[in-house]
Parts: structure tokens; C-alpha cells; sequence
């Protein structure tokens, strides 16, 4: 079994030791989130901003001019890994996914890096910077700044800011009735790094765990522009179902998951199954499972993967039957074997906002 040590050579604890909830498992629980917004202040919109937190869409748009629209997020956690520069290279390509999910091109960076510099040794810290900035480089991007704190826990994060052209900002509320759904990249990161920090994963599947979290998200862009394409989201902290429950909810539709299609990492099942789950799943499903409509003897194994919150996940598409081949063409040419038509899209009625069948 795998017990990743630090690459430094030296005698520190392991990285997830020191977070309570490592990767996108600790984020706090949608409903909580819910809850705290709803005590923020309301502010004028200005009409430039094209997309706020209405609909808990990936980053906010402002229009810059007819032809430019400037996309910013940011987005942080506690290591998932052991490993420092695979920490950076994880934490950067899922602050730069949140670009690529409104359909934008990423044009640069700024690190948010909080560390116990007592604990920690600087040459630990110097390669989660690392393998962030390497993966900044794969996008295209500089690392043009940031801010660095002394804190508890091990935090490493981005802002990320992109450019998209007003007309191909992607949002999650714009799918329609008789759309299909596609996943870009398998699930069940959740429930790998919860048997990492057991020591109950093995080395060929954290390979697979760091090849899917690395992999940036980078066919967001060119599947924005594809007529048919009405909506796009990252499946991240909140799982599968969270995440297509707010495409449902901001959309006003309902959203069917053929469960069967729905790709997972190899064995991620079979490690659910012996009970390596997150906290972060049932805090997930206590926040929103009353949406949700499970089809008959769906087991507790599969309701955890699908709530198992995604560091770095995959892209959810909602397009048009009809653009469905241009759709998937992208995704392959880009790599993304295991992308998988998951679902559709229909018309809002009575019953819960989420089918699984």
C-alpha cells in the first residue's frame, strides 16, 4: 500500500496529517453555504456583471467591452495528497478549471498559499509552489503574485482570472429541456484519498487519482463555442449530484442520471465499498438528498460516489442531441477517454429537481 513521503528528504509529518478535510472534501457543506449567503447584504448588480452567485455558477463575468468579458474565481484547501509538488500541481489545476468551465481562456494567476512555517520545513513549501507554477505553465499562464500567511494547516490555492468573448460565456443555468449530458472525467477522487489517508490505496491507483487531478480542463474554450452547447459546469466539492442540481435548479429544469453511465475511477467502487468514504459526502447528501430521487435498491456504496466530493473533476455539458458528436470530438482529441454521455435534461414537474435511475 501506498504511503507517499515527503520528496524533500525530510523528517516531516505527511501533508494530510495536517488537514482536517483535505482537497475539495472541505468545503463546507452546501447547505450551510446556503445559509450563510443568505445573511449577506444585497448590493446593486452593476449591468456589466454578467454572472454573480445566483445561481452558484463556477466564477463571476464582467463585461469589459462587445468583445471581452473577464472572468475571476479563486479557490483553495488542505492537502489531499502527501506529496508536496503533486499538493501544488492538484490545488492549481482546480483553481484554473473554474476558467475553463465559463467557457474562458485563463490569462494568469495569483498563489494564495497559507503555511505553519514551524512545522513545515521551507523546502516542503517551495514544492507545492512548485508544482503549482508547473501546472500554471501547462495552462499558458505566469503566476503574477499573491499572498502568503503562517497558518494552522497546509493551504495552497489560486485566484485565477480569463477572457471569453460575452457570447461564449458558458453558465449552469442555461441548460434546456431535451439536452443531453456529458462528463468529461470519471469520479470517486473522494473516495481515493480517503483510503490514501487509511494507507489503503494502492501506488497504480494513486497514479490514476493524480493523472485524473491534473489533468486541466482545457477543451472548456472550444466547447463554448460550439452552437448547441447550452450550459457548462466542474463537478467539484459538492459531487455529481450537487453539482447537477444546481444546473437543475439555476435552469429551472430537472436532470435524469443514468447511473450506469456515469464513469468511475478504476476500483473506486470496490474502495467505497470497505468503507473509505469522506465526511464531505454525507455532509453533502444531509445538504441536498431530499432533491434527489434514487431509483429502487441503489446501494449505499453508490449513494457515497455520488456524493463523493471531486477535486479537479471533469466538465458536466449540457448540449443539443444535435451537437452532441462535435461535443465528444472535442473532448477526445483532447484526451478525455472517459468521457461519457451521464444523463439529460427535461422539463421541471412536481417531483424532485434530481433523478438517478
Amino acid at each position: 500500500m501506498l504511503n507517499v513521503d515527503s520528496s524533500t528528504g525530510t523528517d516531516e509529518p505527511r501533508l494530510t496529517s495536517l488537514s482536517h478535510g483535505g482537497g475539495c472534501g472541505c468545503k463546507i457543506a452546501p447547505g450551510l453555504l446556503s445559509e450563510m449567503l443568505r445573511a449577506s447584504p444585497a448590493f446593486p448588480v452593476p449591468e456589466a456583471l454578467l454572472v454573480g452567485n445566483e445561481t452558484a455558477d463556477d466564477a463571476a463575468v464582467y463585461r469589459l467591452n462587445d468583445e471581452q468579458a473577464l472572468v475571476a474565481t479563486t479557490d483553495f484547501f488542505m492537502p489531499i495528497v502527501d506529496d508536496p509538488y503533486d499538493f501544488g500541481r492538484i490545488a492549481a489545476t482546480n483553481a484554473i478549471s473554474d476558467v475553463y468551465a465559463m467557457g474562458a481562456r485563463p490569462i494568469l494567476a495569483l498563489a494564495l498559499v497559507g503555511m505553519p512555517i514551524k512545522v513545515l520545513s521551507t523546502a516542503t513549501i517551495g514544492r507545492i509552489l512548485e508544482g503549482g507554477a508547473s501546472v500554471c505553465a501547462a495552462a499558458g499562464i505566469p503566476v503574477a503574485g499573491g499572498h502568503t500567511i503562517d497558518s494552522v494547516e497546509a493551504i495552497y490555492g489560486l485566484v485565477a482570472l480569463g477572457l471569453v468573448h460575452p457570447d461564449h460565456v458558458k453558465r449552469n443555468s442555461d441548460a434546456q429541456p431535451g439536452d443531453v449530458l456529458v462528463l468529461s472525467k470519471p469520479i470517486g477522487v473522494g473516495v481515493m484519498s480517503a483510503a490514501l489517508k487509511k494507507g489503503q490505496l494502492a501506488p497504480d491507483q494513486y497514479r490514476q487519482m493524480i493523472e485524473t487531478t491534473t489533468r486541466l480542463n482545457t477543451p472548456g474554450p472550444d466547447l463554448a463555442k460550439i452552437a448547441g452547447v447550452h450550459a457548462m459546469t466542474d463537478v467539484t466539492g459538492f459531487g455529481l449530484a450537487g453539482h447537477a442540481l444546481e444546473l437543475a435548479r439555476g435552469s429551472g429544469c430537472r436532470v435524469e442520471l443514468d447511473w450506469r453511465a456515469v464513469p468511475l475511477l478504476a476500483e473506486a467502487r470496490e474502495l467505497a465499498e470497505r468503507g473509505n468514504v469522506t465526511g464531505a459526502s454525507g455532509r453533502n447528501w444531509d445538504s441536498y438528498g431530499a432533491e434527489v430521487a434514487l431509483s429502487r435498491g441503489f446501494s449505499a456504496a453508490d449513494r457515497a460516489l455520488l456524493t463523493d466530493p471531486q477535486t479537479s473533476g471533469g466538465l458536466l455539458v449540457a448540449c443539443a442531441p444535435s451537437a452532441l458528436d462535435a461535443v465528444m470530438s472535442v473532448l477526445r482529441q483532447r484526451g478525455f477517454a472517459a468521457a461519457s454521455v451521464v444523463g439529460s435534461v427535461t422539463a421541471a414537474g412536481q417531483g424532485p429537481r434530481l433523478a438517478i435511475g
